[in-house]
């Protein structure tokens, strides 16, 4: 028995089966969509310098829309409130796999505090 196999039974002994997908990535759940664009855009908040803001966009029939929070209450729906055009509060419920965001770091403006956009995931998901 190699050394590898005995290591995996050790292991799978002590902590379950569930070591088999940590060993075994062909044997683990794919990842959800909606948690890499989540994990994508908390990323790119954290890599910001102080002076900056993560601008997310979305484009839609109505023009333009920046996006303020994004919750999730599925892992197929997003629910992305924002500001339209005309800086009314809006939101848009859109599936996961169709959102397109375009997400842009900016400077932020002289005298104004760096908006964070806000990601809620709901625990059911």
């Amino acid at each position: 028995m190699a050394l590898a196999d005995l290591t995996k039974q050790f292991a799978a002994q002590a902590i379950g089966n569930s070591v088999d997908k940590i060993l075994d990535p062909d044997k683990a759940t794919p990842e959800k969509l909606h948690n890499i664009i989540a994990g994508q855009i908390q990323a790119m908040q954290k890599a910001l310098k102080e002076d900056q803001e993560l601008v997310i966009l979305l484009t839609t029939g109505a023009g333009v829309f920046r996006v303020l929070e994004i919750y999730v209450p599925s892992a197929q729906l997003f629910v992305l409130t924002g500001l339209d055009n005309e800086k009314n509060v809006t939101r848009i419920m859109s599936p996961v796999a169709a959102t397109q965001l375009v997400c842009k770091m900016m400077k932020t403006p002289p005298g104004a505090q760096p908006v964070n956009v806000g990601i809620i995931i709901a625990k059911a998901v």
